[in-house]
């Protein structure tokens, strides 16, 4: 999983909208006019964030008959899981060097 991968989700994560989306979909599998009679937009948005949402990685798809579900990814956030994980070593590893700087005379 590249940094990109995970810029892309971060991205996607930036619209209020777009979250909202994911915390509908924690509820399992849903049309899009399902999803869209759950938030307050019509399905042509709905329809344009989970394009973007997909195009992330967060959410994906299958046909079940004339309906697309859309179902949250399951490895959707591990970009994002390991850019943080990544994020916070490379901090603690500075504050640790700082403290080991202090305790020099």
């Amino acid at each position: 999983m590249s940094d990109q991968t995970a810029a892309l989700a971060l991205d996607a994560l930036g619209d209020p909208m777009r979250r909202q989306v994911l915390v509908v979909l924690r509820e399992g599998a849903l049309p899009v006019g399902e999803l869209a009679d759950r938030l307050p937009i019509g399905r042509p948005a709905v329809s344009k964030h989970l394009k973007v949402l997909e195009g992330a990685g967060l959410v994906e798809h299958r046909s079940a008959g004339t309906r697309n579900l859309y179902a949250l990814a399951p490895d959707g956030l591990a970009p994002v899981q390991q850019w943080l994980v990544g994020l916070w070593d490379n901090a603690l590893a500075a504050f640790a060097a700082h403290l080991e700087q202090g305790d020099r005379p």
